[in-house]
């Protein structure tokens, strides 16, 4: 046990396949979170750290049991509901209902936007609810039911009704293990699940050796939706409703202004980068029929269960680019994004879908006709106890030799598959020289930033920097003040997202690290600013012939992140020393200082990418 305790302490050590990555996703602040796992340690000692065993001969590469990872919720006789169905046919509604009559339960979703509205569908209908995802945490006095990301499932807690949703995104590479994780480990008497009939071959296999009793209902479409016969040929022809699907960032931008500059239309858009606030606010607009903006031009994340109110779909192409090579879309993406069109009891109750191009009308045609085909696995990855006790037994390695080892050699039933980790691995390489204890380190790996982002990177180098230092991570160490304008082309506008992707970093370590992030306050109000120039600029960006002058994207002031390595920045620049109460104005004072109702430009905490 000698070595075991140079990483991790036995008193801190919880119910490993108890909480499983709740140790990590969990809200609660570090100290009540410390209290709570010393308490629940007892379980993890009797399952593994028994006298009558050494960790040396505990096998912690068996992962063929999950379900025995979740002893609280083997203790309930679980009815477990599996609702699947097309888009738009009541299917999750029905689910909802069983979880507003229920007298205390939980909603778990893929999407912060779709936590949110459930949480606020819950409260309008006076069942109070409180709003939990890896960014923000809005507790309801009194409520007993909660809405959150599926990675924040709480397994420890009792209710009586449990929903998850999207169930067949448990075959997600990246997210599927929280799914598998909610669905093993919600302690729950009545668990609904909702999504694509695809699903149901996997779940009731996993759900054999739970003991639970298992129930599949089947809903069709509540309204019709019409594949069309001829190609849309042309954006002239689009009409008011119509949503254009489109795969890249530049193809969205192009489509929106070759509609916007072609015929009288105004485009709301949505994808996958822009902040959920926005996007929340993209939809409503489009929602709205006094909005003016009548087109929405949007990525794939359009099917992922926002309320829209579509007319018609129309596929610009049918591939995209997957991270690796370019692919055609699969039968289950294209029947998720072509139901969008169509809601029940909406302005367009009869939806249709089409393409651009004549060419892709056989293969759409083909694939809403097709049924898709089953689930072959879920995803899977063990907890924090578990690799913390694995990298016990390889003193001498990186964390990240541990992980890939650990990934390389566990085994699992066949139903599974382990999480992809590539994300993980090229975290744990960039901090592989600070001196962060594992427990830290792992956290810093898991957190939810963009390693594609080199701003985002850069920033995450530096928290974890000034983290291992045992200093207090201020915003004021890492990054600068500088005067943003409202962004007018797509270079700025990805800009301003990385930064609104750094202060959405910040926020989630500081609900995690409360003693060493201590400026989440002032990260939400930049957070929020941020978000607000964002919205100004999706109105400008794509337009052909903007009202007011463009301006330069060396006007933006971005300023640098200070002392991350060469391979984001070239040099260290000192922080410029200001009244941070000016730095951190509240959005109603920047109205009132500026004179007018937009903000045009405001201060903000900007890193800056040195390209």
């Amino acid at each position: 046990m000698g070595c075991l305790s140079r990483f991790v302490s036995l008193p801190r050590l919880s119910a490993s396949l108890e909480v499983g990555l709740g140790y990590v996703n969990n809200c609660l602040p570090r100290k009540l979170r410390d209290a709570f796992l010393a308490e629940e340690g007892y379980i993890f000692r009797s399952r593994f750290l028994s006298t009558q065993r050494s960790p040396s001969l505990v096998d912690f590469l068996d992962l063929t049991l999950p379900h025995t990872w979740y002893p609280f919720a083997r203790t309930k006789k679980r009815r477990v509901v599996m609702h699947v169905g097309p888009t738009n046919s009541g299917k999750t509604y029905m689910a909802l209902e069983s979880l507003r009559l229920s007298a205390s339960g939980v909603y778990c979703g893929p999407l912060r936007l779709l936590a949110w509205e459930i949480a606020e569908r819950m409260n309008k209908a006076n069942v109070l609810c409180s709003l939990i995802t890896g960014q923000e945490k809005r507790e309801v006095t009194g409520a007993k039911h909660q809405a959150m990301t599926v990675e924040m499932a709480d397994v420890t807690r009792h209710f009586e009704c449990g929903v998850i949703d999207e169930i067949q995104m448990i075959a997600c590479w990246d997210r599927g293990f929280s799914f598998t994780r909610a669905l093993l480990g919600l302690a729950v008497d009545e668990l609904h699940l909702c999504g694509d009939p695809a699903a149901v071959s996997i779940v009731d296999q996993i759900l054999a050796t739970t003991g639970d009793t298992f129930e599949v209902k089947q809903y069709e479409r509540l309204s019709p939706l019409v594949p069309q016969t001829r190609a849309l040929g042309s954006y002239s022809h689009v009409r008011k409703g119509d949503c254009v699907v489109a795969f890249s960032r530049r193809d969205i931008y192009s489509i929106k202004k070759e509609i916007e500059s072609s015929c009288k239309h105004n485009c709301s858009v949505v994808y996958g980068s822009l902040p959920p606030e926005t996007r929340t606010k993209q939809v409503t607009l489009f929602n709205d029929v006094a909005s003016g903006s009548d087109i929405l031009v949007a990525s794939d994340a359009v099917g992922m269960g926002l309320n829209l109110n579509i007319r018609r779909i129309i596929f610009s192409t049918l591939e995209k680019f997957d991270g690796t090579s370019m692919r055609a879309l699969t039968v289950a993406e294209i029947k998720q994004i072509a139901g969008r069109a169509g809601r029940y009891g909406s302005k367009f109750p009869e939806g249709a879908v089409t393409c651009l191009d004549k060419e892709d009308l056989p293969l759409l045609h083909h694939s809403l006709a097709t049924l898709t085909c089953p689930l072959e696995a879920a995803g899977l990855f063990p907890s924090f106890d578990l690799l913390a006790l694995y990298s016990a037994s390889h003193p001498n390695m990186t964390f990240s030799a541990v992980l890939e080892k650990f990934v390389a050699k566990a085994r699992m039933s066949p139903q599974f598959f382990m999480r992809h980790c590539e994300s993980m691995l090229i975290i744990a390489d960039m901090l592989e020289k600070l001196p962060l204890s594992l427990e830290d380190r792992f956290l810093f790996c898991v957190c939810p930033v963009d390693t594609d982002d080199h701003m985002a990177m850069g920033a995450l180098l530096q928290f974890a920097t000034e983290f291992s230092r045992q200093e207090m991570v201020t915003m004021k160490k890492v990054i600068t003040p500088a005067t943003i304008r409202v962004p007018r082309t797509q270079t700025a506008l990805q800009q301003l997202e990385s930064l609104h992707k750094v202060l959405e970093l910040y926020v989630w370590l500081s609900l995690r690290m409360e003693d060493a992030f201590v400026d989440q306050e002032a990260a939400l109000s930049q957070k929020e600013l941020c978000g607000m120039l964002i919205e100004q600029g999706l109105q400008l960006v794509g337009r052909a012939k903007p009202k007011r002058k463009v301006h330069n994207k060396r006007e933006l002031k971005l300023m640098s992140l200070k002392g991350i390595a060469s391979s984001w920045t070239s040099e260290r620049e000192e922080v410029e020393k200001d009244d941070s109460s000016h730095l951190f104005q509240d959005k109603d004072e920047l109205h009132a200082e500026k004179g007018h109702k937009s903000i045009a430009e405001s201060e903000l905490w900007m890193p800056k990418w040195t390209r």
